[in-house]
């Protein structure tokens, strides 16, 4: 990914709360011939490996699990994302530009095999987003039917071997960041608003 430095971001954690927040992802690879793209929720385990591990699945009838073998894919975790208006600017000359958010995982993807290990995984899933839900689901199932349903899914484990990220938030323009978060919270886009959010974080 293309980082000027001005919105480069290299600390561990502020990259893994970003990706556990922003944890519906895209992963891409190459079967030699044409890039292949699924968009699918990613759970992150930051306590295995340097920089972590990711756990998700795919439809088995999907083709893409079968070309995975030792080249690495790309997994896109994307957040807040506005166009920001010269207009709002207190500086000039000014041209129009699009704030973003985005960390870009790096891994060789393995099949989960183990009967056992998948079960956990999907498990462990389903806590991530149903926990602090105020009607949560209960997450049982009848063994039987679990596994038929498991079936139709690759369990996916993928350690992180590199990760990038980019927080463009006007850091380039600090005169006029203010005005910008000011402009953006006054929007009725709820994505603009989280965007000064984050650009408030760095203020």
């Amino acid at each position: 990914m293309y980082t000027p430095a001005h919105f480069q971001v290299n600390d561990r954690d502020t990259l893994h709360e970003f990706m556990r927040r922003h944890s519906f992802a895209t992963l891409v690879s190459h079967d030699g011939q044409v890039p292949l793209a699924t968009h699918m929720p990613v759970l992150l385990n930051p306590t295995q490996g340097e920089h972590g591990f990711l756990l998700s699945h795919m439809a088995r009838a999907n083709p893409q699990w079968r070309h995975f073998g030792t080249s690495e894919v790309l997994i896109i975790f994307t957040g807040p994302h506005a166009y920001i208006s010269p207009a709002w600017y207190v500086t000039e000359p000014a041209i129009p530009t699009w704030n973003y958010t985005a960390v870009h995982a790096y891994g060789i993807p393995r099949i989960v095999t183990d009967h056992d290990r998948f079960v956990q995984m999907l498990h462990d899933l389903v806590e991530f987003y149903e926990t602090g839900r105020p009607n949560r689901w209960h997450g049982t199932l009848p063994a039987e039917f679990r596994d038929g349903l498991m079936k139709g899914i690759v369990g996916l484990e993928i350690e992180i071997t590199r990760i990038e990220g980019m927080f463009k938030l006007s850091q380039n323009r600090p005169k006029d960041a203010q005005s910008v978060i000011a402009m953006l919270e006054d929007s009725m886009d709820q994505t603009d608003r989280d965007t000064a959010k984050m650009m408030k974080k760095l203020t």
